[in-house]
């Protein structure tokens, strides 16, 4: 029981860190009516429908069939390793960067082993890791953060991809570039097993699947009550395809929560509220991607969102902190774990090429920011 419970504190770190600062600021705010005002539940829902329907999408082998698609076109490495980065940009703007590494570096994997390819390995999921986080930074769906800020802020869909759009493209291209230095043009044969075809009820679902996912961006458009997308989404869910009710990351939401708490009981305490208020204002950018490096973004961007109203510095401040550490986006460590599955890992040359790539692509997205 006890090593259970160790193994799962360790699995949710920030579950669990979160759950300990909720608990700790009850002690200083006691429970009343206006804790419910604490939680968004506009983003929780949103959040929740994308993860359902990712889920069913991904269980369908969409994504796998178009990057097996992708992928006959290829005939060398480099172009080998450059769409596999590349899917994972791209998709990460729409099935958020998470789902785009569980989907495509497992998929990476077998690819480059099946071609005996394994010392490509680490620079192709290193970089598929740097274009999910860089990637999904364009769209409000992109990531978890993304979809809570922009919901907090109440711009247009339009204003969120023009404030990211710079730094979304300068990274395409420095993502690019790095394909380039870092895997060679050798000729290879690349025979990617087919994927499955779908049945005519698979059909039925993926097409039902996409007509969800619009209508969630259709709320995220702020064109329909986030609500009504939710009872609708469940509904069908839960008729169409109910064992994927237990997909979606709860502990993700559970997180949310907690977190929601905490600061809105600190919110409530004047002293802290002012000293955090005054250490903030002015330097978001700068503290969300330091804060970042240690908490992870996601809840660096809750955290800090309670003591600023410059939303737009933290939603900038934010997706550039998913760069630096490991720990930075917690996307990063789902790619980890799949390498470290993998015969023969080297950890620690892994890690290195990571941190070294993360530095060099935050360095140059900071100085973009100082220069626009």
């Amino acid at each position: 029981m006890m090593k259970a419970i160790i193994d799962y504190v360790k699995k949710e770190v920030v579950l669990c860190i979160s759950f300990v600062l909720a608990f700790v600021s009850m002690v200083f705010v006691p429970l009343d009516v206006q804790y419910i005002s604490y939680i968004d539940f506009h983003t929780l829902t949103i959040l929740f429908c994308l993860m359902l329907v990712m889920a069913g999408l991904r269980n369908l082998g969409i994504f796998s069939m178009i990057g097996s698609w992708m992928l006959e076109k290829t005939n060398n490495v480099r172009s080998l390793s450059i769409v596999l980065v590349l899917l994972c940009f791209v998709f990460s703007m729409l099935i958020t960067n998470d789902v785009a590494l569980i989907t495509f570096v497992p998929f990476a994997i077998d690819v480059l082993t099946m071609a005996s390819l394994e010392n490509y390995l680490i620079p192709t999921i290193v970089l598929q890791t740097i274009a999910s986080n860089l990637g999904s930074m364009l769209t409000p769906i992109g990531n978890p953060q993304n979809l809570y800020l922009y919901s907090l802020s109440g711009m247009s869909m339009g204003k969120f991809i023009a404030l990211m759009l710079p730094y979304t493209l300068v990274s395409l291209i420095g993502v690019l570039v790095a394909c380039v230095i870092l895997i060679d043009n050798k000729a290879v044969a690349v025979k990617v097993q087919s994927p499955r075809k779908l049945t005519e009820k698979g059909k039925s679902k993926a097409i039902v699947y996409l007509l969800l996912f619009f209508f969630a961006l259709a709320s995220v458009a702020h064109i329909i009550s986030v609500y009504i997308v939710g009872i609708v989404t469940l509904i069908v869910v839960f008729l169409m395809d109910r064992k994927m009710l237990g997909k979606p990351d709860y502990a993700l939401l559970l997180t949310f929560v907690f977190l929601f708490v905490f600061i809105g009981n600190m919110k409530r305490i004047p002293e802290i509220h002012s000293w955090l208020n005054s250490m903030i204002h002015g330097h978001e950018l700068l503290i969300s991607v330091f804060a970042s490096q240690v908490i992870s973004n996601v809840p660096a961007a809750i955290l800090l969102s309670g003591f600023t109203d410059n939303i737009s510095a933290l939603i900038v401040g934010t997706n550039l902190g998913g760069l630096g550490t490991i720990i930075a986006s917690m996307a990063s460590l789902i790619s980890f774990k799949y390498y470290g599955a993998t015969e023969g890992k080297r950890n620690l040359a892994y890690l290195g090429l990571f941190t070294l790539l993360n530095i060099i692509f935050l360095a140059v997205l900071l100085l973009l920011h100082y220069i626009i």
